[in-house]
């Protein structure tokens, strides 16, 4: 189990060293850093169908949140099993504290064959600093 645990964190560094976070778009793929205001507005067009992910942990996403948020905890050992659970053709807006979490799950969802991922540049803080709605 630790050694698994320990493969994954070398992937996930692997995968953010060699990663950038700008926007980056290929012919299957749409993965992007957007301001938090920018999250929102796709959050408002596409309520319907955008899946808002947190991937703090579970007692960060107890504490304040984003309305309409699912919690996949980033520290999880088995958070790369969790996400390759999820629907990939099914946009999501992903976010963290200040971005680094979400900038690593990026490059993971990325290697799972995610189609359309937001990651919001700076996370909560933000979106709190945007004055944005948030929940207890």
């Amino acid at each position: 189990m630790k050694l698994r645990t320990l493969t994954l964190l070398f992937a996930v560094m692997l995968a953010a060293c060699g990663g950038s976070s700008t926007a980056t778009a290929t012919a299957t793929a749409e993965i992007q850093l957007v301001s938090a205001s920018d999250a929102a507005t796709v959050l408002n067009e596409r309520a319907q169908e955008v899946v808002l992910l947190d991937v703090r942990t579970p007692e960060e996403f107890n504490e304040v949140r984003v309305p309409g948020s699912v919690n996949v905890d980033f520290n999880a050992a088995d958070f790369a099993s969790q996400l390759d659970t999820l629907a990939k053709d099914v946009p999501y807006v992903v976010y963290c504290r200040s971005g680094n979490r979400s900038s690593q799950t990026m490059n993971i969802m990325r290697e799972l064959g995610f189609l359309e991922v937001w990651d919001v540049d700076g996370g909560i803080i933000s979106w709190n600093e945007a004055g944005l709605p948030l929940e207890n």
